[in-house]
Formats: C-alpha cells, structure tokens, sequence
C-alpha cells in the first residue's frame, strides 16, 4: 500500500457500489460499529449522503469539505478510512497532483446471517460487547419462526400468471447499479501448499478444499495466529469420511485450541502497528531515529513480549494493553513510548492506575507519533525532577538523553541502546 499524505485541499468524489436499505444502516450501527468504531461509520455514511437519490457518482468535494461535515480531523478521517478499506466497506483511488484526487467506492455490509457466520467479524463482536449483549442483537435479528403445520401452500407459480410473446427489441443499460460486497483482503498469503502436504493424502480429499473453504482457513488463520502446520493438524480433527472438511467442526476446534493456549481468552482486532501517515519521515540513521522507527514498526504485543524476553505477557498486562489501545485509542507507536518510559521509571512495574493517568493525560494532549510522545515524556519527567527536588540518582529510558541523536553517549548508554535495538531486529 503506497503512503500518501491527505491533504484538506485534496479532492475527492464517492462511487456508489450499494444500495442501503434500513437493514443495512442497522448491521452499520450494530454490528460493525463495535469492532470499527463510531468514527469510521460517522465517514461511510457522510459519503453515502454526498449522492443524490438518482445520481451514483458524486460531485467533486474539498476534503475540508469532509472535515466540517464529519467534525473529524484529517488524521482521524485517514485512520477511519483505513479501518472502512480493511473491513471490506470501501475501495479508495487516488490520482497524484499538486492536489490529489480520490475516489471513494462505497460497498455493502454483508447481511446480518452473514456477519453472525463469519469467522471473524461474529468473534470479535462476541469479545468486544460481552455475551449478554451479543445474545441480544443475535435475537434481534433473529427472524421469528410461524407455524404453517395446518396451513396448504397455493401460491402460484411463474408460468401460470405469464406467458411468452415476442416483442420489440430494446436496448438493455448493462450498468446497473447492484448491491455489491467486498471480501476480506489479507498482504501476507496462506501457504496452502504447506498445510495441503502436512495432512496424509489416505484422510484429505484436496479437492473439497474450494474457494469457500480457502477462505474460511485464511480467516480462521488470520484471527487464531495459526501457521499452516498447525492449521494442518486441526484440520485432521475436522475430516468426515471422505476426507472433507467439516467447517462447523474445525471452527469449533480451533476456538478450542486458542483458549487453551490463551487461558481461555478469546481473539479480538487491535490496530497492529503505527498508521503509515503517523510515521516519521526522517531518513538519517540517528540512535534517536532508529528508536523511533522501533516503536512505529513493532506492535504494542510484540514491543510487551520482548520486554518479557519472548514470553507471552501476563493477562494483567494484556488487559493495560487493550485499554490503551481500544478503549483509549493511542496510536501503537505511543503506547509502545508509554510501555518503555513506564518500565523504566517504575521499577519494571505497570501499575493500571499509574498507566492510565499518564495515558490519559497524553491523550487529552493530542500525542499521535512517537517523537511527540518521547518529548512529551521527557519534558513531564524534568517538570516532576524540580517538583520533587530528589536527590536520588534516577534511572529513565536512554532516549531521554537528547544527545543520543548526534551519537553522543556514554559507553554505558550505547551499550543498553544497542541492546535495545537488537530486541526488534
């Protein structure tokens, strides 16, 4: 995915790949506003009112535009976007110039049967709201069921009211609009190749494995954290006697296997790493470069885990995690700054209460990249050093020496530096 800047003067028109029935603004607000957030929804349908009722293309708009209308900011409408373009509800293009141009193409939810059998989005619902209010919209979107057991059908069929006459040739507009769905897009691809040649060919009968069941083992693979060689041997648990798999079957299963090995948690969507257009652009090898390119490269998860030298952090930490990422909303890169100067300051200890007051107090300062949050750190800690008056000699992250950015440290910084880096190489 190529990184370019929005700009509020860029312009932009949306496409309509949708027809939106009320339905459908309820599978939006109930069902896909819980994992995305009310941001993305507030952008998809600020652009599906940008059409005229009989016009599928709308007219050319300033982003600036799209800033007023939403109340969002630049980066915010980036990011919202994002999520719209991950989740399947939006195609973007873009034509570079002095100002850019976009397209937007808004696609359909997938209807609510479709979201309660989805691999994925039915999971990370179920995580995200609870089982109590997961119950309540699965019956909300239940169709009541009418017993027809003394009732005779006598519907008419089609070619009792109509009959075939030739008629007058007319030119049929091929360009309909439809309503149209979009799949799941995934960078990295399923070696299926791998996991077709861990399963003996005496059990498994390839040839079931279709589209459909391709796409369910990427899902499941995606969401569970499963390579192609343990997906194998869940499959093996899910074969029926001609070799196929049953999807119901290995769904259950790998559920199974991830709570085992999760101490019964289930899986939910965190934002994995710093939004392209949050990163720094700075292209010297500096210490204080490199730094920065660590927290904005590595995922909150996998800067915790190195700081556990490999081991999977503890549920307590895991749930600090999720509060700043989820219900905080700090960029990855910031909580990854966050993590490192708390670790540091307080004796190898997150303590909730003490993670989220200085969490909060950075999210209501407006930290969004690393380097900010690094300053911000720096310039908090020497506000508390005059306040307190310690003597005490104290022990902060290496990246608080500035002069790390002109390689000037001592041997003892460069060291604990080095080791630093080498933990996400």
């Amino acid at each position: 995915m190529k990184d370019i800047k929005l700009s509020p003067l860029d312009i932009y028109q949306v496409v309509n790949k949708s027809i939106l029935n009320e339905t459908d603004r309820l599978v939006l607000t109930m069902l896909y506003m819980p994992i995305i957030g009310s941001d993305s929804i507030t952008l998809y349908m600020t652009l599906y009112s940008e059409l005229n009722l009989n016009n599928y293309i709308s007219v050319e708009l300033s982003h600036h535009h799209l800033i007023s209308t939403t109340t969002l900011g630049i980066n915010e409408i980036t990011e919202a976007r994002i999520k719209l373009e991950g989740i399947g509800l939006l195609k973007t293009y873009v034509k570079e110039s002095d100002i850019n141009s976009y397209v937007y193409e808004l696609y359909s939810p997938i209807t609510p049967n479709e979201f309660f059998n989805h691999p994925i989005f039915n999971m990370v619902l179920f995580n995200n709201i609870g089982k109590e209010e997961y119950n309540r919209l699965l019956n909300y979107f239940k169709v009541p069921k009418v017993d027809l057991k003394n009732y005779i059908d006598i519907t008419v069929p089609f070619d009792m009211c109509f009959t075939s006459e030739s008629f007058t040739p007319l030119e049929i507009e091929e360009n309909i609009i439809k309503k149209e769905t979009l799949k799941l897009n995934y960078e990295l691809d399923f070696d299926f190749e791998v996991m077709i040649n861990s399963i003996p060919k005496n059990i498994f009968n390839s040839k079931c494995l279709n589209k459909s069941m391709k796409e369910l083992i990427i899902n499941l693979g995606f969401l569970y954290e499963l390579d192609p060689l343990t997906m194998a041997d869940l499959i093996k648990t899910a074969l029926n006697e001609k070799g196929c798999i049953e999807k119901e079957t290995l769904r259950k299963n790998v559920r199974k296997y991830y709570q085992f090995n999760n101490n019964n948690r289930l899986p939910s969507l965190l934002f994995k790493s710093q939004p392209e257009y949050l990163k720094t652009n700075k292209t010297d090898n500096s210490n204080r470069t490199r730094m920065i390119r660590v927290f904005e490269n590595t995922s909150p998860y996998q800067f915790l885990r190195a700081k556990y030298k490999g081991v999977r952090p503890t549920d307590r930490d895991m749930s600090i995690l999720e509060t700043l990422l989820v219900d905080l909303k700090l960029n990855p890169a910031v909580v990854n700054v966050l993590i490192d100067y708390i670790l540091k300051t307080n004796n190898n200890k997150l303590v909730k209460a003490y993670v989220d007051t200085i969490a909060g107090q950075w999210k209501r300062s407006g930290v969004e990249t690393a380097g900010e949050a690094m300053e911000f750190a720096e310039k908090e800690h020497k506000k508390k050093r005059k306040v307190s008056k310690s003597s005490t000699k104290e022990i902060t992250p290496v990246w608080f020496n500035k002069t790390i950015e002109k390689e000037e440290v001592t041997e003892e910084e460069k060291k604990e530096l080095e080791e630093l880096l080498k933990e996400f190489k």
